[in-house]
């Protein structure tokens, strides 16, 4: 998708993903192995596989920073969809004197350039505003970050 620019869409991403919008879907994380609020919480209720993925990485390790992890689900159809848990925040909510806003900018890039080496350009991937609700941080400086880095996918913004 060579001239691919993210698009942004309302609406619900466990369910897009689970009625087959999309095959790959990610979120952000923070290294404490807890997806405990946040869209990192419903995908740990709907989507255990997930969970279980980031239950296998070390807890509270830093260098988990800018890293991923994933389990593989299925769709309401019974069709293939992988979720990726992005590292891209040290501590949960907002930043410390642990990790700069900056760090947090660099794990969701690192993390997003492996996730683009997974994917192919036929994946539909589905995104949320990772970074910018509970995290705290700028959505202008994080959606660039996207679009260098996974310009084909597609941000979906929640609407309740």
């Amino acid at each position: 998708m060579g001239e691919s620019v993210n698009k942004i869409i309302f609406g619900d991403l466990i369910f897009l993903a689970l009625s087959g919008q999309f095959n790959v879907i990610a979120h952000g994380c923070n290294c404490f192995v807890t997806m405990g609020a946040g869209i990192a919480a419903q995908i740990k209720d709907v989507f255990p596989e997930a969970y279980a993925a980031d239950q296998l990485t070390n807890k509270g390790d830093l260098r988990k920073l800018g890293t991923l992890s994933m389990g593989e689900s299925k769709t309401s159809s019974g069709n293939k969809l992988l979720i990726v848990n992005l590292y891209t925040q040290y501590m949960w909510g907002k930043t410390t004197e642990l990790e700069t806003q900056d760090d947090r900018y660099a794990a969701i890039r690192q993390s997003l350039k492996l996730l683009n080496k997974i994917v192919t350009p036929d994946d539909n991937i589905g995104l949320p505003k990772i970074g910018a609700g509970l995290a705290g941080g700028n959505w202008g400086v994080i959606s660039k970050i996207i679009y260098e880095e996974l310009p084909q996918a597609i941000i979906v913004e929640y609407n309740k």
